[in-house]
């Protein structure tokens, strides 16, 4: 990529003078006579497009005030952007810029110190209606306000990140939830009072085409939000609960799972739920599940690791039956249970067992275990097999 510093003006006025040798009038497809380029603004907006996807997103902004040509061919033709790199004023910058680039698909906002405000977010809400990937991480000044914005300007939203808005409430979210139903990856990091078991379940009703979603240090949950994720969103690839001390508590108790009837009528579905149950349906019902965080759950038990390893044969046999295909990549690959001090060494070899992509080894280490003294004996079969291997080798003294 070229940067700003770069691009030099004698650099543009050389590639320019080239393209007028070049230009003068000449004879196109059908016979048709084209226009030679005699200035920068007669630049053809799909060459100008090409032009710019090899800058950075700053020098894209100063592109777009050379001239009204040039403004309206970005207008029409950009679909990413990213602001990340704007220290200072960047919410004045979204309200000068949303309104031009209303075909913006991905917009990063990203921010090392908070400078966005709702009203910023509002105005992407009623012009970026195409946008589908929408970061916000670390945006503490930002209230309700702009979830619901974003709920009605922005429905097709595919990817979201939140991270670190520690201002929004969970009722915000749910609603976020009811209209954003294409919601593929959410990033929930942080958001103590957003990521509650009510707007899990709302997502979980919601939102079943999610595969990534990110609940670390959301204090709040527990594993009547998180099976409700299981039921809802069996497509669900990555799930970092990293943090959440709730999850499997010792106690016992009943959940409800709004449903639509064959009547369209709404109605309830009940369950009752007791420790590791949160755990043992994310292994019954979300069959593609890759990568698992669980750091800090110190309720996990024996019993979540035993299902999580005996899904691997029912899945592997669901899958057969639904694809009549065996995938390789099917089962967990990254685990982390550091902290997790109830876990016994053969319940958790019994899961590396079942999931031979989940490494001890160095260079590999996929399954996290850091802080757990009693299962230091655990070992992937790469371990094993190396161990195997040293020991098979003569001694030099021989």
């Amino acid at each position: 990529m070229v940067g700003k510093d770069n691009l030099r003006t004698e650099d543009l006025n050389l590639c320019f003078e080239r393209l007028m040798m070049l230009g003068g009038v000449g004879v196109g497809k059908g016979g048709a006579k084209m226009e030679g380029i005699a200035e920068w603004k007669d630049i053809p907006m799909e060459l100008l497009l090409q032009i710019v996807s090899l800058v950075d997103d700053q020098t894209v902004i100063v592109v777009s005030g050379v001239c009204r040509g040039w403004r309206d061919a970005l207008c029409l033709g950009l679909t990413h952007l990213s602001l990340s790199w704007c220290s200072k004023n960047m919410n004045n910058l979204v309200l000068s810029l949303s309104p031009k680039f209303t075909k913006l698909q991905s917009l990063i906002l990203r921010q090392d110190k908070p400078q966005l405000e709702d009203n910023a977010i509002e105005s992407i809400a009623n012009f970026c209606h195409d946008l589908q990937v929408l970061d916000l991480s670390k945006s503490f000044k930002l209230s309700d306000c702009s979830l619901y914005a974003l709920a009605h300007g922005c429905p097709n939203l595919t990817k979201l990140n939140i991270s670190g808005c520690t201002a929004f409430s969970d009722s915000a979210l749910a609603y976020l939830a009811g209209f954003c139903t294409k919601l593929k990856v959410l990033n929930l990091c942080g958001c103590v009072k957003a990521a509650s078991d009510t707007a899990l379940q709302a997502i979980g009703h919601n939102c079943s085409q999610l595969q990534s979603l990110n609940l670390g240090w959301c204090e709040n949950v527990s594993d009547v939000g998180v099976m409700s994720l299981a039921y809802g969103c069996p497509d669900i690839r990555t799930l970092d609960m990293c943090g959440c001390v709730l999850i499997t508590d010792s106690q016992k108790g009943k959940i409800e799972f709004p449903f639509l009837d064959v009547h369209g009528s709404n109605g309830t579905l009940c369950s009752t739920w007791s420790g590791d149950d949160s755990v043992i349906a994310l292994a019954k019902g979300c069959l593609h599940l890759r990568s698992l965080g669980l750091y800090y759950c110190q309720n996990i038990t024996d019993r979540a690791m035993y299902s999580l390893a005996h899904s691997r044969v029912k899945n592997r046999t669901s899958i057969w039956e639904s694809t009549n295909e065996t995938s390789d990549e099917e089962g967990l690959r990254t685990l982390n249970i550091s902290q997790c001090t109830a876990l016994t060494p053969p319940a958790v070899q019994a899961l590396c067992d079942s999931f031979p992509e989940l490494h001890t080894c160095s260079g590999r280490h996929s399954l996290i275990m850091s802080g757990c003294l009693s299962l230091v004996s655990v070992h992937c079969a790469c371990a094993v097999q190396a161990h195997r291997t040293v020991s098979t080798m003569p001694h030099p003294a021989h």
